[in-house]
């Protein structure tokens, strides 16, 4: 074989070593196979190029050669996930060593980060704490994700100001002056420091469907993560607290202002890790999450429409009632975007997507109760922050739910390319999330300060 085609090779190796779940041993037996199918392809005529792309794509793509390797083998799997070790390559050791190293470094800054306002204010933090909680816990993980992904100046220089710019405004609207601007700071600076934790992800194709649809999928795994290690720290938190209460002694202010923050802030690292780590082997959960939940929220936006149809007052719900039915219909275009993740583009319609579109129906009737009753309180009360923000967001919601059910109905009777325009929909919609959020936070409150 050709000095270029012997390099061609060397390359796709050194790629197949890096994969989790893929020994040496795997990968000296997978080479031996593609060495076999080109002889045969230059039998047939095929030159160097051309051989090598055939056998390659006969032997399968690397990511499913090693998830094959990793459902085979998948003690040897988590070993090397998490210790680096058993058999593994100098490259891939090495790789995944500086990787667990960067992870807890990054995991010791996001925890002094959270215990940075608890050394500012020696007295204890006030209720100001909720509007840097966004910047606080999600720096050290967006400063992670720049280091593992390395996306160029551009986009770094970008994920690290705007998260800078996103503390500053939290600290625009101080706390007694107008308590809703409070909430509703706290409420949204979150998710402006998520999308640009998704950017640093994403990277370079955060123009791209496809880039968009991997931060996507990040999310729902760094939450599912979090949300285990949060059930697993606060055992430990609750261990501690009884510990010492038997010794005679209060723990109360350790758990609380050392334990609690310094935890959240590396678990929130840890979470990033963790989802990178597996993220080529093992199936996302945050897509089977859906289509387990999927049927139990239609069923309950059934339940839901009948309960407010029933008490006679369409129009007259309560505040804490539509603060319900808006996080409600968040869920449900959490349930719809989370499914598209796990979905072959080229399959037709299946019973699920039935479902997802019976999900998304009754979303949209109820967004349109919620909807109505915004508008009578704006008409008998006039305009508050509160009301602006609801509105605003109620507005976004339809928009999304009935393009969404346009596409599903389209998905459902097979559409060409109907699977792809519903995914290309939801992850745009994502930065107009992101600009009602900054106007929440940096234009409503000024507006409303009087």
């Amino acid at each position: 074989m050709t000095g270029p085609l012997e390099s061609q090779i060397d390359l796709w190796r050194a790629h197949l070593e890096a994969q989790p779940g893929v020994a040496p041993a795997d990968v000296d037996e997978l080479e031996d196979h593609l060495r076999g199918h080109i002889e045969t392809l230059f039998a047939a005529g095929l030159n160097d190029d051309e051989a090598f792309l055939v056998a390659v794509k006969r032997l399968g793509s690397q990511r499913d050669i090693a998830r094959e390797f990793a459902r085979e083998n998948s003690r040897r799997l988590w070993k090397q996930l998490v210790l680096g070790e058993d058999g593994v390559s100098s490259r891939g050791r090495d790789g995944q060593r500086a990787s667990v190293w960067a992870a807890l470094a990054f995991a010791i800054v996001g925890g002094l980060l959270m215990r940075l306002p608890l050394w500012l204010s020696p007295a204890g933090v006030d209720t100001a704490y909720a509007l840097y909680l966004g910047p606080l816990l999600l720096t050290a993980v967006g400063g992670y994700l720049l280091w593992r992904h390395r996306p160029g100046v551009t986009v770094s220089a970008t994920a690290s100001v705007g998260m800078i710019a996103v503390a500053a405004l939290a600290s625009v609207y101080r706390p007694g002056a107008n308590d809703d601007a409070l909430v509703t700071t706290a409420l949204h600076v979150p998710v402006l420091a998520w999308l640009l934790v998704m950017l640093a992800y994403a990277g370079t194709r955060w123009r791209e469907t496809d880039g968009l649809m991997d931060s996507v999928r990040f999310t729902g795994e760094w939450v599912i993560y979090m949300v285990l290690l949060g059930l697993g720290g606060g055992v430990l938190m609750g261990i501690v607290a009884l510990a010492c209460e038997a010794a005679g002694r209060d723990a109360s202010a350790f758990v609380l202002e050392w334990m609690l923050p310094l935890g959240a802030g590396g678990a929130a690292v840890v979470a990033a890790w963790l989802v990178e780590a597996k993220q080529s082997v093992i199936e996302n959960m945050a897509p089977v999450l859906a289509r387990v939940f999927t049927p139990l929220f239609a069923v309950a936006f059934a339940l839901l429409l009948i309960v407010v149809l029933a008490s006679g007052n369409v129009a007259g719900l309560s505040r804490d009632l539509l603060l319900v039915c808006n996080v409600i219909l968040i869920i449900a275009i959490g349930l719809v975007l989370y499914s598209l993740t796990a979905r072959d583009n080229d399959g037709g319609p299946t019973w699920f997507d039935r479902v997802q579109l019976a999900l998304v129906t009754g979303a949209l009737a109820l967004d349109a109760v919620a909807l109505v009753n915004v508008l009578i309180r704006i008409g008998d009360g006039g305009w508050t922050l509160n009301r602006v923000v609801i509105l605003g967001l109620n507005a976004l919601l339809l928009v999304n739910l009935v393009v969404t059910a346009w596409l599903l109905v389209r998905l459902n009777r097979a559409a060409p390319g109907a699977a792809h325009r519903l995914e290309r929909w939801q992850t745009g919609m994502l930065p107009a999330y992101g600009a009602w959020a900054l106007v929440v936070v940096a234009v409503l409150p000024a507006v409303f300060a009087g």
